[in-house]
């Protein structure tokens, strides 16, 4: 499907966020996606991957939640400037900032009301949290997201903590190998799901590495990123229709 994209600007909470917006060409009502970035920042595979979705059959905008930090974007191979741009963000905030990516996205003619997130990195737990803390959310497909079941923040809630607030379906992507996210805590968080009642699939890959989706990185694996993103794919549709 052929895809228009263009860079646009949003409002949240008094300020303007930059964000990256795609969509089929023709056609429409679209369900729409918040694609949320990896801890890198919103790069050019961000971009593409955000492209990608598009093509097959949603409108999606990748926000920029780093906008309110200088230098935004840092290489794979730079994972310090990741974490400390990842540590300036706050939960409420990037709650706030979400929560304006749905409200932008419901503006637009070309989307019906049927939204979801999906994210890579720490947009798998955005997307996560999001869904728990927004209930317009209809589906989330968290990909890899550390910090879970217990909060990397100083004075804030994991992400599980606020399940109950949770109505949308979640499908969860790990790897097996990832040295980010112990297999300790990615069996927490299907134990955490199932004993709140949540419909959950928690796919575990166990020779896939963190970020397996990323072809931009060393852990990019073939195989499963291919098998994730048709599973990806079919779940949206079956929620968002």
């Amino acid at each position: 499907m052929e895809v228009v994209s263009s860079e646009v600007l949003i409002p949240t909470g008094g300020a303007t966020m930059p964000g990256h917006l795609a969509k089929p060409a023709t056609g429409g009502p679209y369900p729409a996606l918040v694609v949320v970035m990896e801890a890198f920042g919103l790069n050019d595979q961000m971009r593409r991957i955000t492209d990608k979705f598009a093509s097959e059959g949603f409108v999606t905008f990748a926000p920029n939640l780093y906008f309110r930090q200088p230098n935004n974007v840092v290489g794979y191979n730079d994972l310090p400037g990741a974490i400390r741009l990842m540590g300036l963000l706050k939960d409420d905030q990037i709650v706030a900032d979400m929560t304006a990516s749905i409200d932008y996205l419901k503006t637009l003619k070309e989307v019906k009301p049927a939204f979801g997130t999906v994210g890579f990195c720490m947009g798998g737990r955005i997307s996560f949290l999001t869904a728990c803390r927004n209930s317009d959310l209809k589906a989330t497909a968290p990909y890899y997201g550390g910090g879970m079941v217990k909060s990397r923040q100083p004075d804030a809630k994991a992400p599980i903590d606020y399940v109950e607030g949770l109505k949308a379906p979640v499908l969860a992507f790990f790897g097996g190998k990832d040295a980010f996210i112990p297999l300790t805590e990615v069996d927490e968080f299907r134990d955490a799901l199932r004993k709140a009642g949540k419909a959950a699939e928690v796919v575990l890959y166990p020779d896939a590495d963190h970020g397996f989706m990323c072809d931009e990185r060393p852990s990019f694996h073939p195989t499963h990123s291919k098998e994730a993103w048709a599973k990806t794919i079919a779940f949206f549709k079956q929620n968002l229709g």
